[in-house]
């Protein structure tokens, strides 16, 4: 009985945060964009912005990941109404896994029918360069828990959601052929997630290349299972902002993954903006 409660709470308390967001924003969203380190800054480009801080939303928990301003921003994007977590949480900032994913639960509740996960990853595939672009077309849930377990409730999605095609193989190719027309070239790769904060070591990295990973990150995957479990579309995208450990030669500190992350804002916002007009007009 306790644990029923607990996930009858859940709910309850996703629609108490939908609605807080309603109070506050005019939202007609059906695509919500997370943005990954060193990529907030796209969330400047919308148009008519307006923005929620994470702690005036109840449920939501504070970033405190350098490069994640932790704010809700709502705009339009090439004319597109959009919602952006600019800044996502993680497991290693001390938040469970359920902390982590609420806020795609309350996305849910508002309409939302696309996510959009953006990330900084470690590149393990040595045929890509630091600052390539990889579309997720798989992951490796290595971070040794789900945000599923527990209590189940049905209102969210069935108890074993099927995971056989977490990432839209359609909005993958959606993100090739707008790559492709703008001349930007984009990868397609499994992204392996771990729980972090510290890096791989080098006989991690072997571990995961022979396991068929081709980037390595410490984010995305919960989101993605939880947009799952709930019926959402998923698209993924990487940004490689470093060679992981023994695939490069230069110890891996954060100030590059920002660097790199800015370096390429221009041409990952470039892409997003093609991209979120397509799926605007798919859906």
């Amino acid at each position: 009985m306790p644990e029923q409660a607990s996930e009858s709470n859940l709910y309850a308390r996703a629609e108490h945060a939908a609605r807080t967001i309603r109070a506050r924003a005019n939202f007609d969203a059906r695509i919500a964009l997370i943005l990954g380190s060193g990529l907030g800054a796209l969330a400047d480009d919308f148009q008519e912005p307006n923005s929620i801080p994470y702690q005036e939303i109840s449920g939501f928990v504070t970033s405190t990941a350098e490069g994640h301003a932790g704010r809700l921003v709502f705009g339009k994007l090439e004319n597109v109404p959009l919602v952006a977590m600019q800044g996502r949480v993680h497991c290693y900032e001390g938040y469970s896994a359920q902390e982590v994913t609420f806020p795609i639960r309350v996305f849910k509740l508002l309409g939302i029918k696309t996510l959009i996960l953006t990330n900084a990853a470690g590149g393990i595939n040595v045929e890509f360069n630091q600052g390539a672009l990889m579309v997720i077309s798989d992951h490796l849930n290595l971070m040794g828990m789900n945000p599923l377990l527990g209590p189940n409730d049905e209102r969210f999605g069935p108890r074993f959601p099927d995971m056989s095609e977490v990432y839209s193989r359609q909005l993958q190719e959606v993100v090739v052929e707008e790559a492709r027309a703008m001349g930007t070239e984009v990868r397609r790769g499994v992204y392996a997630a771990l729980s972090g904060p510290s890096y791989e070591t080098p006989a991690e990295i072997h571990m995961l290349r022979t396991f068929g990973a081709d980037a390595v990150g410490m984010s995305t995957v919960p989101e993605a299972i939880v947009a799952r479990h709930m019926g959402m579309s998923v698209l993924g995208i990487s940004c490689i902002t470093n060679m992981a450990a023994g695939i490069g030669d230069e110890p891996i500190q954060h100030e590059d993954v920002i660097e790199t992350g800015n370096r390429v804002h221009d041409t990952f916002a470039g892409l997003l903006r093609r991209v979120v007009v397509r799926i605007n007009s798919i859906a």
